[in-house]
């Protein structure tokens, strides 16, 4: 189950659409699949499977055929998740303990799941050199403001919870200048001047949530020259404290330099820890 957990960063994409689950999926081997929220269902999910057979009744037109992609919905229970109108199948503690056991047998599914160890959406649409970027990551400056524990908290909530505390700290706290990586392997953060620390790394399956402020609040940076202070919008990732622990920690930071905006730094972190360009990483618990 630690295994289908760890990489779900892969087969979760929570925001991805039906159609492009199907062109995702029409070209590849029997058994690949990716899940997503349902749009239709609250709080359900939507398992999306190339088949080797399309279903009963439906005419087979070739092997990269849009019939071959099944849709199953994964329901929510009091005591967990199931592949929904299927009696046979049982009710999993998680998403990842359902994907775990259909990988070893199908159970209802028409095939077993092959869990994967690559990210498809980068496989379909990066070329050569956006794919060394992925792996190398890209890094700029930003400053360190807060860190505060969220316990089993992750998502827009972790992130409000931080900034509110941090905010009403009296006197506010020093910022401190980091150099911000993010990269296929996670997120690096170095202190150069070792103010309040050398490195850490925090691996990509450890860090759940990489938002910007729900809120926008800003952090506001004295001017030197007597000017208006400058406004700057906070940032901050959720991961766990350490990879052996199950309570998270939640990292805020704001922009500094005009070039490497929040926003822009978000949305490559998630593309790189997601393997998309356009949502947040993961937030609901799999």
């Amino acid at each position: 189950v630690k295994f289908a957990r760890d990489s779900s960063k892969y087969w979760y994409k929570p925001n991805i659409s039906r159609e492009e689950a199907i062109a995702l999926l029409r070209n590849a081997a029997p058994g690949t699949f990716i899940v997503r929220d349902s749009t239709t269902f609250a709080n359900a999910y939507g398992l999306v499977v190339k088949v080797n057979h399309p279903p009963p009744g439906v005419q087979y037109t070739g092997p990269n055929s849009e019939e071959l992609v099944r849709h199953f919905l994964v329901e929510p229970t009091i005591r967990g998740v199931r592949l929904k109108g299927c009696a046979n199948e049982p009710v999993f503690t998680s998403l990842s303990a359902l994907v775990y056991q259909h990988s070893i047998t199908p159970l209802a599914l028409p095939c077993r799941l092959i869990i994967p160890d690559m990210d498809l959406q980068q496989m379909e649409h990066q070329t050569p050199a956006q794919q060394q970027l992925l792996q190398q990551g890209a890094a700029c400056n930003v400053l360190y403001l807060f860190t505060c524990d969220t316990e089993s908290l992750t998502g827009p909530q972790a992130i409000r919870k931080a900034v509110s505390s941090l905010l009403a700290l009296r006197p506010l706290p020093k910022p401190t200048q980091v150099h911000f990586k993010a990269s296929l392997q996670g997120i690096t953060l170095t202190d150069n001047t070792r103010q309040l620390f050398f490195r850490r790394h925090y691996p990509s399956n450890n860090v759940s949530f990489c938002a910007l402020d729900p809120d926008d609040r800003r952090w506001s940076i004295q001017s030197t020259t007597g000017d208006i202070p400058a406004s700057k919008r906070m940032f901050a990732f959720v991961a766990k404290r350490s990879p052996s622990s199950a309570d998270n920690q939640c990292h805020v930071f704001c922009e500094l330099e005009p070039t490497q905006p929040a926003a822009a730094i978000i949305q490559f972190a998630n593309k790189v820890l997601t393997g998309t360009s356009q949502q947040p990483a993961v937030t609901r618990a799999i």
